[in-house]
């Protein structure tokens, strides 16, 4: 029974303490001369939305995505031990990424707003990136909208793995946009509420099932496997 399963990073794998904003804020610092007014509107949006969004607050013009991906990616590196010092992995994450990846028959990724460069400093800052195939990720350049990432990770994962077109995806994340993407494309959702959603709120996007956390390995694995069966 093979299965794709797709792991939001930010709140879901991790709680960054802050240092995703202070990031988004360097960056437009450096392409701007001048620091933002106020934080970056993330909850579930891709990096190319949410610089755009900072740009347009401020009034000012959107530079070319690549320079504004080169910009993110000098003000994401180096920031392992911030992230080490201030934020944490979040509870039962090894554990899940652990049993998702002795699945041989599956491909246990990210599906994340965070460009490719940010997603690999988060995760390598609690030592979670040798547990995911990050080479057939979606990520925040690679479309505009989280809907959009599915059908890249799902390309990379048949064009880089030999995986079948009609396997099953599942997500896992911790925002309305993230059950969103998963009814828009067919997709099974694990939704979390170790983010700023709530049950209810998560609920009402469409999740048919949400969890605190990750914290319960064996129910997690449960519920993937049951997708893989579907």
């Amino acid at each position: 029974m093979q299965l794709i399963v797709l792991w939001d990073i930010d709140h879901t794998l991790i709680e960054n303490a802050g240092v995703s904003k202070e990031i988004y804020a360097a960056a437009f610092s450096a392409l701007v001369g001048s620091p933002p007014t106020g934080p970056a509107q993330t909850e579930g949006r891709t990096d190319r939305l949410i610089m755009r969004g900072m740009f347009q607050q401020h009034g000012v013009p959107e530079p070319e995505w690549s320079v504004v991906e080169a910009a993110l990616t000098r003000a994401g590196a180096g920031r392992e031990e911030d992230l080490r010092r201030r934020g944490l992995a979040l509870p039962g994450v090894r554990e899940a990424l652990t049993a998702a990846a002795k699945r041989r028959d599956w491909i246990s990724s990210v599906l994340t707003g965070n460009i490719a460069a940010n997603a690999r400093v988060k995760l390598s800052a609690f030592g979670l990136d040798p547990l995911l195939d990050l080479q057939v990720g979606a990520y925040g350049a690679d479309a505009d909208q989280r809907p959009d990432l599915v059908a890249v990770a799902r390309e990379r994962a048949q064009r880089l793995r030999g995986v079948r077109q009609d396997v099953p995806i599942a997500l896992v994340g911790d925002t309305p946009r993230d059950v969103e993407a998963a009814l828009a494309t067919g997709s099974e959702i694990i939704a979390v509420t170790s983010g700023i959603h709530n049950s209810d709120e998560l609920a009402a996007a469409g999740a048919s099932v949400v969890l605190p956390d990750l914290s319960d390995t064996e129910h997690v694995m449960a519920l993937l496997e049951g997708f893989a069966g579907r």
